[in-house]
């Protein structure tokens, strides 16, 4: 048997990641990763080549220590060998904080995202969604393709963090080229190198309406930040700045990872597929299993501040550990037998694609949102449509699973 190596970085790796994230949980649910085996630049193993990061796989190990922030902790960032940490030259974001400090700073802005708050936006993602198809449906009609990530899976998300963020409309062309230069190199692990004039025009647009929203105030998140207080003391332009770009940064790929990731899934399934347009009501239950199967964040890391032992291996203090959702929400101990498979009528107690514990993800019902709009007019628009996986590419990255490219094509006429 061949040596069990955990690389996300490796090309191929988030094609087809499952095969190791079996042998993960079977053999070794709790992976020490030498940096050695991982080629790609990493600040941490220049720095100490002989080390390395452990991996967690199994969902019960996954669940608990997302949920145990006093030890494995996101203060010294989420990647793998905690370069991020410094990457923004912001002030540490919400994702890189832990509670009290994180508790503090998510309740400013929790009520915006809500069921509740997210609901009113469903017109207008609706609106969205149908203007995106009409364009598709013209380019199949005059081509007979199309591709779903350029067409619907890549702007809706882009279109929901600015209505957030409180873009205009006039200028959301500028703002969606930005977001899609820094998403872009984000993927690729280093986005201040790779997107530098994205970043940096996005900073000063992000300042001037900040500016704008202290003087007139709107029904966004900016807005609700610079209105904010922690204590006595004002919530700092950088850390308004740090929110937005964690929105930019985090908000867009995984929401394009879950609408790619679903029609993949749909399009192998066309009996539940089917199942799904012949009756819409079934979408919010079969969303769940979409979601666990596509899990768009494959993992995130964390530091321990203290010896921990996780099945019986003791992971020193100051480690970094991998949380790999991925694995953790297709382990047969926690989904049964069948838990690679796609069952909408699956019944699901808790899944790990927007994690656990203080750091569940803030825009977890607006992305179910987009999943269900975006499902039930695709079904409805293209019901039977074709995908060409042979021609699809994932973006490169070690931690969202996304198409790139998801060429799709009309069915042959009857």
């Amino acid at each position: 048997m061949t040596t069990l190596v955990f690389d996300p970085f490796a090309p191929e790796h988030m094609r087809a990641p499952f095969a190791t994230y079996a042998r993960l949980r079977d053999e070794a649910p709790v992976h020490f990763q030498p940096w050695a085996q991982v080629p790609a630049t990493s600040h941490a193993a220049a720095a100490d080549p002989g080390g390395g990061f452990y991996v967690l796989s199994r969902f019960d190990d996954v669940f608990a220590a997302a949920r145990d922030t006093e030890t494995f902790s996101s203060a010294e960032g989420l990647s793998l060998d905690g370069g991020d940490r410094k990457a923004l030259g912001l002030a540490p974001t919400i994702v890189m904080m832990d509670p009290p400090e994180h508790t503090a700073y998510r309740r400013l802005v929790s009520r915006g995202f809500t069921p509740r708050a997210v609901a009113p936006l469903e017109p207008e993602v609706r609106a969205f969604v149908r203007a995106r198809l009409d364009v598709m449906a013209e380019e199949l009609a005059a081509t007979g393709e199309t591709d779903l990530i350029a067409g619907l899976a890549g702007p809706l998300p882009s279109f929901v963090v600015a209505h957030y963020l409180g873009v205009p409309p006039e200028d959301r062309d500028r703002f969606d080229r930005w977001t899609a230069a820094i998403v872009a190199a984000n993927a690729g692990g280093d986005v201040l190198a790779d997107a530098l004039e994205a970043v940096t025009d996005l900073y000063g647009y992000l300042t001037e309406l900040l500016e704008r929203r202290r003087r007139e105030p709107g029904d966004d998140m900016i807005s609700t930040l610079v209105q904010a207080s922690l204590g006595d003391e004002e919530v700092s332009p950088e850390a308004v700045l740090g929110y937005a770009f964690v929105m930019v940064a985090g908000g867009n790929d995984t929401a394009t990872g879950l609408l790619g990731g679903a029609a993949e899934l749909l399009a192998a399934h066309p009996d539940q597929r089917r199942a799904l347009r012949d009756d819409p009501s079934l979408i919010d239950g079969a969303l769940e299993e979409l979601l666990r199967l596509t899990s768009p964040v494959q993992g995130l890391s964390r530091a321990v501040t203290r010896d921990v032992e996780v099945r019986g291996t003791t992971i020193p203090a100051g480690s970094r550990v991998h949380l790999l959702y991925g694995a953790a929400n297709r382990d047969p101990r926690e989904f049964g037998a069948d838990a690679d498979a796609l069952d909408i009528g699956r019944s699901i107690a808790k899944i790990l694609t927007f994690t656990s514990g203080p750091h569940y993800c803030l825009g977890s019902h607006a992305a179910r949102l987009q999943g269900r709009v975006a499902l039930e007019e695709l079904l409805e628009r293209f019901g039977d449509y074709e995908l060409d996986l042979d021609r699809a590419a994932y973006a490169p990255g070690a931690f969202v699973r996304r198409f790139e490219t998801l060429p799709l094509t009309a069915p042959p006429a009857p």
